[in-house]
């Protein structure tokens, strides 16, 4: 293991994530969410079989013996992705990727209530903080009627695709007891190009080149955070480098700022402090508990 390798891995998927979020969200006026799943994960797929070529690993991460495993990850996934997508063209990128760190202490939640796992005292402190730094990012959209519909839809939906993307990380904790990281990469993005195209009838269009650039940006970007996300987690503990996940806050806050004149309010910044205090306390309770979940996070984005 190489510990400062998997922190310059990690930081650099976490900034191809935003990244692609950004492209997501600049394309967001132009197609819809589904027709957006469908480049970011059609896209994504030469790049992952290029990365189990290279690592001479195809026939690994091609061989499954849970299918339906596969496809019910996929379909969460993909709600996830879809909804997260959904609230990028109706937030801020710094409120919806605040919001979207929800999703770690929601997965403490369902994993009590899904796997049986204990909650005690610091993790349901843990929760409790978070939850209140999710109202604080939430109170300017839930007590202004100026705000309109349309910003509070998108806290709604920022909101499902961390409770979405917090049921796809207790599947695959699940998941990854049987299969291969390889195996989940590869068939999560094949289900989700698939799934996607359910959606084709609900409005897709045919997008301009500037557009049809972005998309295709997204994907090849997504697909090489993915790999660079696992490969973090091949060389480094879970436990190490997960606070780098955090460092996606500031990246949108500056991405934000300066491509899509965002200036975060200030109960965005305030509770983003009170949400990264939680997601720490939590990772620091799992590493004193010697909880390992390498594999199962190696294969989570903070964008579904």
């Amino acid at each position: 293991m190489s510990p400062l390798r998997g922190m310059v891995l990690k930081l650099s998927a976490v900034l191809l994530f935003v990244i692609m979020a950004s492209l997501i969200k600049a394309s967001s006026d132009v197609v819809p969410p589904g027709e957006a799943v469908f480049f970011r994960s059609f896209f994504a797929i030469p790049i992952i079989l290029g990365w189990l070529v290279l690592r001479r690993d195809l026939s690994t991460g091609l061989r499954t013996r849970n299918p339906a495993g596969h496809f019910w990850r996929g379909l969460i996934g993909v709600s996830a992705m879809a909804c997260g997508f959904a609230a990028l063209g109706l937030l801020p990128l710094p409120e919806v990727t605040v919001l979207g760190y929800a999703a770690p202490i929601l997965t403490v939640v369902f994993a009590a209530l899904l796997l049986g796992e204990k909650i005690r005292l610091v993790r349901m402190s843990a929760v409790i903080i978070g939850l209140v730094g999710v109202v604080i990012v939430m109170l300017p959209q839930l007590g202004n009627e100026s705000m309109g519909t349309s910003a509070k839809w998108g806290v709604a939906l920022v909101l499902a695709s961390a409770a979405f993307k917090a049921l796809a990380h207790v599947h695959i904790r699940k998941l990854v007891q049987h299969e291969t990281t390889s195996s989940v990469v590869f068939y999560f993005a094949v289900t989700a190009t698939c799934l996607s195209l359910f959606t084709s009838p609900f409005g897709w269009v045919m997008p301009d080149a500037l557009t049809a650039s972005q998309l295709i940006g997204a994907g090849f970007i997504g697909g090489v955070a993915q790999i660079l996300l696992t490969e973090a987690y091949r060389n480094a503990e879970a436990a190490v480098i997960a606070p780098f996940d955090y460092a996606s806050i500031l990246f949108a806050l500056i991405i934000g700022y300066t491509i899509f004149d965002e200036i975060p309010t200030i109960h965005t910044l305030i509770g983003s402090v009170v949400i990264v205090g939680a997601g720490v306390l939590i990772i620091w309770r799992e590493r004193q508990l010697g909880v390992k979940r390498g594999p199962a996070r190696s294969n989570l984005t903070p964008h579904g």
